[in-house]
């Protein structure tokens, strides 16, 4: 359980190495990876992190970090869709450097602990993991591992997905954020991953980021797999309480894009009579100013700007559309003493005790985002909910020392159970997500014949995984 960390103090030096798509923050997954690489080299451990992407981020040679990083580009940054296309699906350079690095390093006290592998390293980094035989743990920053698109969520319709992965209506669904092509793609990788790299049954032991998300996860992995929930580390400074926490804006801090639900909180906004703020950037910034003039568009703010607007911010808004994982944002929000609205749908709302430390509102539902975007009018009850929300963080904060304690009893249990080799892990069972439609029997045989002509990929993937994974 989160919080009942058993290592009160460092153990014995281990040997690291940590694996991120990213070597420099482009968003929460690189971020937790460097600043928890970081973290535990302060711990006096050796750490190795392994990413596709540069550059490295200057942080992680000043705190003495080893890193091997390939100099690759992610997917979405490839000018050539043929290129980014193979390394997605299978990263020869990426397995080939990540079975030197592990044969290298020593049997004992030695672990891997994969971040993101999506959207640069591919499924390719299984088989060197698990042929190292070196216990593996995998922190679910997204969902990736069982969902094509890494969200449950289908974009055209802007709707959480409640299909099985993989089943014959999830090939014929066209939810992929940019065309039906890509979601085919994505489908022929999953089905590579599970079913010639048993991607899922390499780890040991997982890391879910909250109550909401452990929910979503745990019917997906192996019955012999542990699952832990260690939440994510935040940087916030404790400022005290607010002067004047019933001033302010009501604040949208993120990415703007329609998963995040920006279109809905301008909508209830304006229902409620108030003026919405919007710190961030993103695919949906024109068409929502143009939508929506009256909202004020701030751009991308950094996080000395973001912590300010939030501290002279009168709420968050969080409407997110999506599940998330555990969203920094509100963490922060509550570390800064600022009430969050959020949405009842999303790991969000694991850090908003309703009717106390902000509101909960219906999913997708503009009307009662309107609702309480008109309650958080009365002073006294923003001003009770500000207050609460402070001491609700900082009697627990989310530190990054608390955050490595917790990897470490992790790593520490994983190093001293009986028999940890993960190669005999069972094949993962199908999951309880959602009941199968009644037509998905008759529907299998329907699958596009397009689907067939990305399989050679797969071929070449699974004679690698023959010849390098015994």
């Amino acid at each position: 359980m989160e919080g009942e960390f058993l290592v009160s103090a460092a153990p014995e030096a281990l040997n690291l190495v940590i694996c991120c798509d990213f070597g420099n923050i482009t968003g929460g997954q690189a971020k937790v990876a460097i600043e928890s690489a970081i973290g535990l080299k302060k711990q006096g451990h050796r750490v190795i992190y392994f990413a596709a992407t540069g550059p490295v981020t200057p942080a992680l040679e000043a705190a003495e970090v080893e890193t091997v990083c390939l100099g690759q580009t992610d997917l979405v940054g490839n000018p050539s869709r043929a290129a980014a296309a193979m390394q997605g699906t299978w990263n020869f350079h990426a397995a080939a450097e990540l079975a030197k690095l592990l044969a290298s390093l020593p049997r004992d006290k030695t672990l891997v602990h994969v971040h993101g592998w999506a959207k640069a390293l591919s499924p390719s980094i299984g088989p060197p993991i698990k042929a190292s035989g070196l216990p593996a743990v995998f922190t679910f920053h997204d969902y990736f591992l069982f969902c094509p698109n890494g969200g449950f969520y289908h974009y055209p319709k802007s709707e959480v997905c409640h299909r099985q992965p993989l089943s014959a209506s999830c090939w014929l669904a066209d939810c992929d954020q940019r065309n039906y092509v890509r979601k085919l793609w994505r489908n022929a990788r999953l089905l590579m991953a599970q079913k010639f790299v048993h991607l899922t049954d390499v780890f040991s032991d997982f890391i879910a980021l909250s109550e909401f998300q452990d929910g979503i996860v745990r019917p997906f992995i192996p019955p012999a797999a542990q699952l832990h929930r260690l939440s994510n580390p935040i940087s916030v400074s404790d400022r005290g309480l607010k002067e004047n926490p019933a001033s302010g804006d009501v604040l949208f801090v993120g990415r703007l894009s329609a998963e995040k639900g920006a279109f809905l909180f301008a909508e209830a906004a304006r229902k409620a009579g108030l003026i919405p703020t919007f710190a961030g950037d993103g695919p949906i910034a024109a068409e929502l100013a143009a939508r929506f003039p009256e909202a004020r568009l701030l751009g991308w703010q950094n996080e000395e700007q973001v912590h300010a607007l939030m501290r002279g911010a009168r709420v968050l808004v969080f409407p997110s559309l999506w599940y998330e994982g555990q969203p920094l944002t509100v963490l922060e929000a509550k570390a800064l003493g600022l009430p969050v609205i959020v949405s009842d749908n999303c790991a969000g709302r694991d850090e908003v005790e309703n009717g106390v430390t902000g509101l909960w509102f219906k999913s997708n539902d503009a009307d009662d985002l309107a609702r309480a975007l008109v309650e958080m009018r009365d002073d006294a009850r923003v001003t009770a909910m500000s207050h609460a929300a402070y001491r609700a963080y900082w009697s627990d904060p989310r530190t990054l020392e608390r955050h490595t304690r917790g990897l470490l009893s992790i790593y520490c249990h994983m190093l001293d159970r009986p028999g940890r080799a993960t190669a005999s892990l069972p094949v993962s069972p199908s999951s309880q997500h959602a009941e199968l439609p009644r037509n998905e029997v008759a529907a299998k045989d329907q699958l596009p014949s397009s689907v067939h002509s990305i399989f050679p990929l797969s071929a070449a993937a699974a004679r690698w995984n023959k010849q390098h994974a015994g």
